[in-house]
């Protein structure tokens, strides 16, 4: 086996270790295999990549899309070090509103799966962060939705002082967790 798939307290959140093969030259590791993915019951098919790249203090997010343009994403840090955070949205859910905060660097390797349906975000923790991210559908400007990243019903500590936060307008004037569309889920 390549991975440790590690469950969370969110039913479908998990946390993937990659099993790191070292020596002098450096190291080498899988950072996804499609048919160990499907064993630990992650059948989604990744269908883009993404990446960006952030300095410390900023937090993008929350995030995510709408309606049948819902995305899963495998994310992972290949420089710096980030806490990666997961909401669970599904109404029906007996987690809805809960989160999964996790820390995700380029020493750790450490990856998220991050099932359709939550809202997805991350914070700055190092003096820059390079984050890359798989998802299983295309972006659709139209059904983009956000919700504050400092939503008080939500509660994360992003482990960044807030005179040091950096985001963007978009996520500053995002909506709240009672603001999630009925029937609609992200």
């Amino acid at each position: 086996m390549s991975f440790n798939f590690i469950k969370t307290e969110i039913e479908g959140v998990y946390i993937i270790e990659p099993r790191i093969f070292e020596d002098a030259r450096g190291y080498f590791f899988e950072s996804y295999n499609e048919a160990e993915f499907i064993r630990n019951g992650i059948t989604n098919r990744f269908i883009q990549d993404n990446q960006s790249k952030s300095c410390y203090g900023v937090i993008r997010g929350l995030h995510c899309q709408l309606g049948e343009h819902s995305q899963a994403e495998l994310v992972r840090v290949l420089q710096g070090k980030v806490l990666d955070v997961a909401v669970d949205i599904r109404k029906d859910s007996p987690t809805f509103g809960k989160h999964v905060a996790v820390e995700l660097s380029a020493e750790n390797q450490r990856q998220l799966f991050i099932p359709r349906h939550f809202l997805h975000g991350f914070s700055v923790l190092s003096e820059t962060a390079v984050f890359a991210y798989k998802v299983d559908n295309l972006y659709c400007k139209e059904s983009e939705f956000g919700i504050r990243y400092d939503d008080q019903e939500i509660g994360i500590d992003w482990k960044v002082p807030n005179d040091k936060v950096i985001t963007s307008e978009k996520d500053r004037i995002a909506k709240s967790l009672k603001d999630i569309p009925d029937n609609e889920g992200c």
